[in-house]
């Protein structure tokens, strides 16, 4: 077939933009790894931008290589612009050594053979994906170009946010990135509705240090002008042109269309824009005319055999109309005798024009070829798309349930989910003779196993209500295990998502309509969740006698992984994970759990020794069995299922309770990579953040409070944004949140939260500034209203303690809680105690590094307070540097303020002296003392009078000064500078 070329149109009004890509590629070929997301509407001329980039890279010598995603509907094709990339490397001979290399590349196109039950599949397809693009981009630059981020199905998100996150970008351990690597991918930021899945993702990654966001604005009138007169060869009325400058409203897209529709004979302007596409369409021949409005119903990119056999013309015919359509620019020739609408919203308008019964007849077209070149798994899920757009629903049907097998097995769950709902969607429309039979192909299983799916894909509230259907669709005359198996599973998703007495009530159910006689393994799988149930909801004594119950059973019939659940439930109910005798019981439910292969129970063993740790005090001893978790939730494919989301908080938790603040924000940034983390990751990192003064983190944390209820989400926003509140000095806004955040979280039987203790410690500290400063004024009234407020929250916190809140008694960071709420409310009611404060020093010192350093500032107060400046001095001091290490500039500027007014420095062992000062702000304040202009400070400092005003101002405001004299004074009377000898001195 002949070489159709088609002309590019200019680039115009892009110069910004093209230096900013071309400055980040040219950082990826020095070997600093590099992302961009470019955003813009519809036509703003992203992708033509990406195009002259792409063409750049390729004259300087790097390998450019271009996928796109397709909308399909509501049907993913998981990984579809990665296996196109991959097909394009597997044409081009220059990489066959290192595509031999990676099985990934076998897997994806097609050749490999992976296992169904392989439980570590999806992290080995990412991990080769990453291996595969740094051994190419260290043959040379390697330019990787995503098209139309919008359409991707969410494994394609997936391996992207692994790419960036953890593999292809990630940093050395020197912190510098190593690979040849640039990846820009594109998006239509006015499709992206407040829902869109793309978003949270978005959100994620700009966050990365290694990755910049684009976005495209609207071209300017000036640009808009230049653009139309360069489309046509003959020029147009300044009429022409200024109407259509004013109807493209910036849109380059909108221009070209525009000026191409002005040859059309049906004479003014269409008013939208598929209208205008479609002028343009009907000055195609008729034949021309049918090959587009084919073309469309393939999708955005169709292959050049494909559509010949679906248009059934012969090949002159067929060459004729692609000409036409190409030299008219709306179709675009591709790699591997492909064709391409040269924009989606010309598809899109041709689509939408179709006749229905003419595209139900070429959807039809479509699948029936599709399905004669043979039923590989690859296209499956177009099949599907097409045969439930033809109507032919058992074929649909079909073809759903062995996409949601490709997608199983190639590690996509929620592509595996969108093809399993697609299949129960079609279910009671196609008839049981013509549905595909087969073990697990009923609708009840089918809906267990899409709500396994989303529960793996890290979407619980989803799981629950295909749980719920699966419910709806068992008979009074179905199989008393299925009901019962139903039913736990039920059970267990409804506790992920907090619904604790509705959770007990199923698994109820289930255990009551299996006998125990005889012995069945459903019947102790019901058992060991009901024991988790009645756990939750506070029934101890339930749980208990059917935890040991069941244990015998499991025993009997040698289930060793359930056995090891229940073991790991009666060392909560008898004595609790603190202790010996619970943590043998969890080490030998870890071992059976390993034994038998049951990662999930594997997992919650090791959960539940980590926090036996941490409640203990054992920081340290925490964060192994955290990785042997995580590790084993990596390997099995379970980094999004509630045990290692939970590991992963506990985790970052130790690490800021420790002090290990940018080794905490790391991982928290790993975290959020992983769908559903939500609060599980986001909390330390909140904590982190407001302790080293982000104004933003305030909106992180409301923002957990929107959507659907969840619990760790409630919990974290309200431990931050108390916090926020009382380092702002609001003690309303502080209790307000305490008492919601409480209530929120208090279970269906009435029991408190653990939280709620330090929640009160710090409405306390807001409650005794508001006292102390209401009765330094003098104001009686209003100090005993927040003096009542104090009781309040202090008998709150001691009732939880002896109670133990939800829980068991309190561990030490449960003391050290109630130490410092105790010594807020003494604060509150009466003026700072230095004894009180010690005992909430010394409770920190287990291992909280942060709250024991604001504990240490009260203290220094309270001896500042009883006149021991020495002792005040020396809390101060350590105060300060734990503040400096860890970043915390508000507690820094709170240390600093009281170390000048005690002046502190001066009682400090060795006449140490702490300024808020930099060693240049000191000199600056020197010769301020000694009246020079700013212009004299700059001659002596060797530095611009401008720079000389800029550190006075910054001086004025550390020392809280209104002018040059009085800052001067400050500085004197705080010994921040001495008095310059005389000359008889």
């Amino acid at each position: 077939m002949s070489q159709i070329t088609f002309s590019t149109p200019p680039l115009i009004g892009r110069d910004d933009e093209l230096a900013r890509l071309t400055g980040e590629l040219e950082r990826a070929r020095r070997g600093e790894a590099r992302a961009v997301l470019v955003a813009g509407d519809a036509g703003v001329g992203k992708t033509r931008v990406l195009d002259e980039v792409a063409r750049r890279a390729a004259d300087s010598g790097t390998t450019v290589v271009t996928g796109h995603c397709v909308d399909l509907g509501d049907v993913g094709l998981p990984y579809l612009p990665f296996t196109e990339i991959l097909g394009v490397l597997a044409a081009d001979q220059r990489f066959a050594d290192i595509l031999a290399a990676h099985p990934v590349v076998d897997r994806l196109l097609g050749g490999g053979t992976g296992s169904e039950r392989d439980p570590d599949g999806r992290l080995r397809l990412f991990e080769g994906v990453a291996g595969l693009l740094a051994d190419l981009a260290d043959l040379a630059p390697l330019l990787l170009v995503l098209e139309d981020l919008h359409w991707a199905d969410q494994s394609s998100r997936d391996l992207l946010r692994f790419l960036l996150s953890r593999g292809v970008l990630q940093r050395s351990a020197g912190g510098v990135p190593t690979h040849r690597l640039a990846v820009f991918a594109s998006y239509r930021a006015d499709d992206l509705h407040r829902r869109h899945p793309l978003r949270p993702l978005l959100a994620e990654l700009v966050r990365l240090p290694s990755v910049e966001r684009l976005e495209l604005r609207p071209l300017g009138d000036s640009d808009v002008t230049r653009l139309v007169r360069a489309l046509e060869d003959r020029p147009l009325p300044d009429d022409t042109v200024r109407h259509i400058v004013e109807r493209a409203e910036g849109n380059a897209f909108y221009a070209e269309e525009l000026v191409a529709a002005t040859d059309s004979a049906a004479g003014g302007m269409p008013s939208g824009l598929a209208d205008l596409l479609l002028i343009r369409v009907e000055q195609l021949s008729d034949t021309a005319q049918q090959v587009l409005r084919t073309a469309a119903v393939a999708g955005r990119r169709v292959g050049h055999d494909l559509l010949r056999d679906a248009v059934q013309l012969p090949e002159d015919e067929l060459e004729s109309a692609l000409r036409e359509a190409v030299g008219r620019q709306l179709l675009v020739p591709g790699d591997g005798d492909t064709y391409s609408f040269r924009h989606a919203l010309a598809r899109e308008a041709v689509y939408a024009d179709l006749l229905p019964g003419e595209r139900s007849r070429l959807h039809g077209a479509f699948a029936r070829l599709l399905a004669a070149r043979g039923l590989t798994e690859d296209s499956a899920a177009e099949r599907a798309h097409h045969y439930r757009e033809s109507h032919d629903l058992p074929e649909a049907l079909a073809a759903s349930l062995e996409a949601a097998a490709q997608a199983h097995r190639v590690g996509a769950p929620a592509e595996e989910l969108r093809h399993l709902e697609a299949a129960l969607d079609l279910w009671s429309s196609v008839s049981p003779a013509e549905r595909p039979s087969g073990e697990g192909v009923e609708r009840v299983t089918l809906t267990l196993r899409a709500s396994a799916a989303a529960a793996h894909a890290g979407d619980a509230h989803r799981a629950v209500s295909l749980t719920r259907a699966a419910l709806a669709g068992v008979g009074e005359d179905a199989d008393s295990e299925l009901a019962a198996r139903v039913r736990y599973t039920l059970a267990g998703n409804l506790m992920s998502v907090d619904s604790l007495t509705a959770a007990f009530a199923y698994s109820s159910e289930a255990l009551a309509m299996i006998p125990a006689e005889p012995p069945s393994r459903t019947w102790v799988w019901a058992a060991a969740t009901h024991v988790m149930a009645a756990r939750q909801v506070g029934a101890d004594e339930t749980a208990l006698r059917v935890a040991r119950q069941a244990l015998r059973v499991a025993e009997e019939l040698r289930v060793p992984d359930a056995r090891a659940d229940l073991l790991i439930s009666l060392a909560a109910l008898e004595g609790g994970r603190r202790t010996r005798e619970g943590r043998e019981r969890l080490r030998e439910a870890r071992e059976l759990a390993r034994g038998a292969g049951h990662a999930t129970v594997e997992m919650r063993a090791l959960f539940n020794l980590a926090v036996g740790c941490f409640e203990s005090g054992d920081l340290q001893e925490c964060l192994p069995l955290l990785d042997e978790g995580l590790e084993r939730a990596r390997r099995a494919g379970l980094l999004s299922s509630p045990y290692p989301l939970e590991m992963r908080y506990l985790r970052l938790l130790v690490l800021y309770t420790l002090g290990r603040w940018d080794e905490c924000l790391r991982a928290a940034a790993e975290a959020e990579a992983l769908p559903g983390a939500g609060g599980f990751a986001a909390g330390p990192a909140l904590y982190v953040a407001l302790a080293r003064g982000d104004a933003g983190a305030v909106g992180r944390a409301r923002a957990l409070l929107e959507g659907p209820f969840d619990w760790m989400g409630t919990l974290v926003a309200g431990i931050a944004l108390t916090d926020a509140a009382a380092l702002r000095g609001d003690p309303e806004e502080a209790v307000e949140r305490m008492r919601s955040t409480v209530a929120a979280l208090t279970d269906d039987a009435g029991n408190r939260p653990d939280v709620a203790i330090r929640l009160a410690a710090l409405c306390l500290a807001a409650v005794a500034d508001r006292a102390v400063e209401l009765r330094l004024s003098g104001d009686t009234a209003r100090v005993d209203r927040w003096t009542d407020t104090a009781a309040e929250l202090v008998e709150l916190a001691r009732a939880l303690a002896e109670r133990g809140g939800t829980g068991d008694a309190q561990g030490p960071e449960g003391v050290a809680w109630l130490a410092r709420a105790e010594a807020e409310w003494v604060r509150a009611v009466s003026g700072p105690d230095s004894a009180a404060w010690e005992r909430a020093v010394a409770a920190f010192s287990y291992g909280d590094v942060y709250e024991r350093a604001r504990c240490q500032l009260r203290f220094a107060e309270a001896l500042l307070a009883a006149e021991r400046r020495a002792e005040a001095a020396v809390q101060a001091r350590e105060t300060r540097e734990t503040a400096v290490r860890l970043g915390a500039g508000p507690l820094l500027e709170r240390i600093d303020a009281l170390i000048r007014r005690g002046r502190l420095a001066d009682a400090s062992p060795g006449g140490d002296r702490t300024s808020p000062l930099t060693a240049r702000e000191q000199d600056v304040l020197r010769l301020l003392a000694l009246g020079r202009s700013n212009r004299q400070i700059g001659e002596e400092l060797f530095i611009t009078g401008k720079t000389a005003s800029v550190h006075v101002s910054n001086i004025l405001a550390k020392l809280g000064a209104a002018s040059r004299t009085e800052a001067v004074a400050i500085a004197y009377r705080e010994g921040l500078i001495t008095p310059e000898p005389t000359a008889s001195g």
